[in-house]
């Protein structure tokens, strides 16, 4: 039995196996591997009618239970539609604040474009899709009290000393007022927004402040004419982060199911944040550590998910009043920017199970990148790099495939004088290969450590937004996306077939034959892969070309001698 083609037809086989089985998932099929599609269809709502049963629960503590699922708040529709809007803009982000609730309902991108060349809107609010971020004001004697339900009134705007741009709104009930400054800095896409609150009546009930993130089950929309297929993460929808339990998805099935385990209680002085996650974009509540947190997530009944943090703010004094500040990040997952605004926040972009190497992959590229300015030339210079770490060990396999091809005849030989004896013929081509000092697997060793790598590199250029849009040359506008005129596969296919010519033959006609049509296969498999991907396998096969091409040489001429 030829060993070496077994392994390498069997790595091809998984890897082609984890690599479709993404793509089932993001399009809302059911895994291989188990696990339901996260995915739900948005549902419109009714204009006009405002949702009392919005406000959450007081969950803080052991003053009040957890509410489930199934009673967590919903949008604030009341007169969103109707109400007025406040624009609030940087050099970046274009954010639009109701007057109803003093909820951020719209969100636009102004650096990271459409196949339309118009800015990504993030944060929306339309009948068929919801996304946006709210927060108020709740009591354990449910006290009716300014939250995301209320009419809100604008206060001042402007440019604060600084010279960045904000915009303050108010609201008050029940003696209570609440005020919510938001402030964008230049070039940022983290908004810092001040809830300060004025106790005006003798209150003895504890006041909690609320920040959510509310979204509906469906995928997100398509930002691009090649988004689909190889094209998205698998994971979209609400996330949280403490210094404990570090990162947790929860993913909108299981909150379905009422199946989320999440650390309810975040101690003062702890780090952590609340998040919803989607491709390439993210958006995320970042309360202070001053105060205990506890967070939450949950479904409502009008097809709406959200994840949310309370912050108690204690009993407040007559007249007094307390200020908690919080940021709000709406924007790209640039693994530069998200590791300076939180611990643990660059854990938005997720780079699925093999993490431990796709980031220091990324970081190399990255490093590449800011030297050369092209992420398709960082892409070949970051494979020439990963060719000459592993050439040691290549050389030492193309050693072995080299002689194996030497070899070939005596195996064909061999075949035929223990034609029918299948153990006698393993016994003679073991005592060969004892005597000739060949490792008939020394050929699977390059490829068997390049699987792990190459799909790595497929997650660091499906995650990385740096890459989105981001040109080569010629043809090649989006190295996050297909290559439009399937120019790279072809030319994979190609190189693909030539190494399997400077293999040796398999002595098996069956496994010959699967050998030959390997990059046939491979080729279809990779018209829908992202062109810089592409661009890293077909760099790489170049040089193994070379290499085996050269180490035939030395053995043809050893040969002649």
């Amino acid at each position: 039995m030829d060993f070496k083609k077994t392994i390498l037809w069997a790595v091809f086989s998984m890897s082609g196996l984890m690599l479709y089985n993404n793509w089932q998932v993001h399009e809302g099929k059911p895994s291989f591997f188990g696990g339901v599609p996260a995915s739900a269809p948005a549902v419109a709502e009714k204009p006009g009618v405002v949702n009392k049963a919005d406000v959450p629960k007081q969950v803080s503590g052991a003053t009040a239970p957890a509410p489930a699922p199934g009673q967590a708040p919903a949008a604030s529709t009341g007169v969103v539609e109707s109400a007025e809007k406040f624009v609030l803009q940087n050099d970046v982000l274009v954010l639009e604040i109701s007057s109803s609730g003093g909820n951020v309902i719209d969100a636009k991108l102004l650096k990271s474009l459409t196949a339309e060349n118009k800015p990504v809107e993030l944060f929306q609010y339309t009948p068929t899709h919801k996304y946006f971020a709210r927060s108020g004001l709740i009591s354990l004697n449910n006290a009716d009290l300014p939250n995301h339900t209320s009419s809100f009134k604008l206060i001042q705007s402007g440019k604060d000393g600084s010279g960045r741009p904000f915009i303050t709104l108010a609201s008050e009930r029940s003696g209570v007022k609440l005020e919510k400054t938001f402030i964008l800095n230049p070039g940022s896409y983290v908004v810092d927004v001040g809830h300060r609150v004025t106790q005006a009546t003798a209150n003895t009930a504890p006041l909690v402040l609320y920040t959510e993130i509310v979204r509906d089950g469906s995928q997100e929309q398509k930002i691009g004419p090649f988004d689909g297929a190889f094209s998205a993460s698998t994971f979209t929808g609400p996330a949280a982060y403490t210094d404990k339990e570090k990162f947790n998805k929860l993913e909108f099935a299981a909150i379905d199911k009422n199946k989320i385990t999440i650390p309810t209680q975040v101690p003062a002085g702890d780090p952590a944040w609340i998040a919803m996650v989607q491709h390439y974009f993210a958006s995320a509540w970042l309360p202070g550590d001053k105060f205990a947190r506890d967070i939450y997530a949950g479904k409502i009944d009008n097809g709406l998910y959200r994840i949310g943090m309370q912050i108690p703010l204690g009993d407040i004094a007559p007249g007094a009043t307390v200020v908690e500040k919080a940021r709000l990040f709406v924007g790209p997952q640039e693994e530069s920017v998200l590791e300076t605004i939180a611990p643990g926040f660059e854990l938005l972009k997720d780079y699925g199970y093999l993490t431990i190497l796709a980031k220091p992959i990324f970081w190399l590229l990255e490093k590449i990148h800011g030297y050369v300015g092209n992420w398709g030339w960082a892409i070949i210079l970051l494979t020439i790099l990963i060719k000459l770490v592993f050439f040691p060990l290549s050389a030492a396999s193309y050693k072995s495939m080299a002689r194996m091809k030497e070899v070939q005849p005596r195996l064909m030989a061999m075949r035929e004088q223990y034609k029918g004896e299948p153990q006698k013929l393993n016994q003679a081509m073991m005592e060969m290969y004892r005597k000739e000092k060949i490792n008939p697997l020394g050929g699977c060793l390059p490829v068997v450590i390049q699987i792990p790598v190459f799909i790595s590199l497929y997650w660091v250029l499906l995650s990385s937004v740096e890459m989105r849009g981001a040109p080569w040359v010629l043809w090649i506008h989006d190295l996050s996306v297909p290559d439009p005129y399937y120019i790279l596969p072809l030319i994979m296919a190609v190189s693909m077939f030539v190494q399997t010519k400077l293999n040796p033959t398999p002595p098996d006609p069956i496994q010959a034959k699967v050998m030959l049509y390997m990059p046939i296969i491979f080729s279809v498999m990779f018209f829908f892969f992202p062109a810089g991907l592409v661009l890293y396998w077909v760099v790489n096969n170049l040089l193994s070309i070379a290499q085996q091409w050269q180490i035939n040489q030395m053995f043809g001429k050893k040969h002649a001698k």
